[in-house]
């Protein structure tokens, strides 16, 4: 049923008079009222991206402080962009001047400014490299520990090991190359072994499964030659053979995940607190118990 009601009105994006049926209608035609959605949909957006980058600006504290001559003690540090402590060096060497005001203490930003015209020498300190004088011939990395003479040329590519040349043979950095397999050394508590087909064997695994099995389950390893060997006591808790044994210590790494530590402060519990702390090879182990009862929620019996 269509409207008796002639209203006459105003386009609102030509400007064109017309007369509509409905008294929400504000443009003569559809292509208006298009043209006119688009441009009140384009200022919306411009506008609510002023509203953004003018928010931004707002939290911005440097420009909150740019145009103040007094700065608290924060507020220099961002001027500086360095920390509180670095302000308070400042202060007490007397090479800024601070005045309190109530609870604050507040400093002149000219005084601040006024560093830099007297600026100090810098110097960029230079660290003296040791010379290398012990080397390896690939022959004896090859024969210390039982590697092929390619692996030998990949890794040290690989991990950057330093070598010379001379008379025709390659010398690899001693120091290096023993960090390097330092590093891949196994656990020395780990006396135990099983070969890749000793697991094929027993557990009847093809040498895909063993493969994805000891990966899952970050199984130890060693490496002799060609040879692979898995930590037996591993291989067995995790196929349920053995049971699981409780640990008596705790890995660094294990006890920075479980306690939500930085190793600076996991080492300064053990330190102050005189927890036992043992070397095994590579590994340092601290003691599980004593750690657990140091760092247990604290409860009111």
């Amino acid at each position: 049923m269509s409207s008796n009601l002639k209203i006459k009105r105003i386009c609102a994006w030509c400007g064109k008079e017309f007369i509509a049926q409905k008294t929400t209608t504000a443009c003569c035609s559809k292509q208006c009222a298009n043209a006119l959605y688009k441009k009140r949909k384009r200022d919306d957006a411009i506008k609510a991206n002023n509203q953004i980058v003018e928010k931004k600006i707002e939290e911005k504290p440097i420009e909150r402080i740019k145009n103040k001559p007094f700065l608290t003690i924060t507020e220099a540090a961002i001027y500086l962009g360095v920390t509180r402590p670095t302000v308070y060096g400042y202060i007490k060497r007397g090479e800024l001047k601070v005045i309190r005001l109530g609870f604050k203490y507040l400093l002149k930003k000219e005084d601040i400014d006024e560093l830099f015209n007297h600026p100090t020498e810098f110097h960029i300190p230079t660290k003296e490299k040791t010379p290398i004088t012990d080397f390896y011939t690939t022959a004896e990395v090859k024969e210390k520990f039982n590697v092929a003479e390619s692996w030998v040329f990949a890794i040290t590519k690989k991990n950057n090991i330093p070598r010379t040349f001379n008379r025709g043979k390659t010398y690899w950095s001693k120091k290096h190359i023993d960090a390097y397999f330092a590093k891949k050394a196994p656990n020395p508590d780990i006396t135990e072994w099983y070969s890749t087909q000793e697991i094929q064997e027993k557990f009847g695994m093809t040498l895909a499964a063993v493969y994805c099995f000891v990966s899952k389950n970050a199984i130890p390893k060693k490496k002799e030659g060609i040879m692979v060997y898995y930590s037996k006591k591993h291989v067995d808790i995790a196929k349920g053979v053995a049971a699981s044994e409780e640990p008596k210590y705790y890995t660094v790494p294990e006890a920075m995940e479980k306690f939500n530590l930085t190793r600076d402060q996991l080492y300064h519990y053990a330190t102050y607190h005189k927890i036992p702390k043992v070397k095994k090879g590579k590994y340092t182990l601290i003691s599980k118990a004593e750690l657990d009862k140091l760092l247990a929620a604290p409860k009111i019996e």
